[in-house]
């Protein structure tokens, strides 16, 4: 979408001027002249994307997949920390850690999780 954007504002300079020249031909109004203008550069931005096959929904498909799952994960995460699928999943998480995080029913106070993954998720975006 960005490497369009120079296209597009090429096409609708040309376009401005055709609508108008077209406009003062055929004795439009500034109303009506706004009105083809945004109609046809509708067009012609739908056909670059089309043409690039960059339409903006795909930008957002992931969230509406991704925002979904990392709500159920945190859910079941949850429920599993606090004891909401009995007792012998909360033994197994109160014992089951690894290196200085033993407890996964305790929070982490030397923050060293949350930190890096937040920076591996940084990292992951920005790549």
């Amino acid at each position: 979408l960005e490497n369009l954007q120079p296209e597009i504002k090429e096409l609708a300079k040309r376009l401005r001027y055709e609508v108008s020249v077209r406009g003062k031909q055929l004795g439009w109004s500034e109303k009506v002249a706004r009105f083809h203008f945004t109609k046809n550069m509708r067009r012609i931005v739908t056909e670059l994307y089309v043409r690039d096959n960059c339409h903006p929904f795909k930008a957002t498909l992931l969230l509406w997949v991704q925002i979904p799952m990392w709500v159920c994960v945190s859910l079941a995460l949850r429920n599993c920390s606090v004891g909401a699928l009995g007792s012998a999943v909360k033994e197994q998480f109160s014992s089951g850690g690894a290196l200085w995080f033993t407890d996964l029913t305790t929070p982490d106070s030397t923050w060293i999780l949350p930190v890096s993954l937040g920076l591996v998720n940084l990292l992951l975006v920005e790549v």
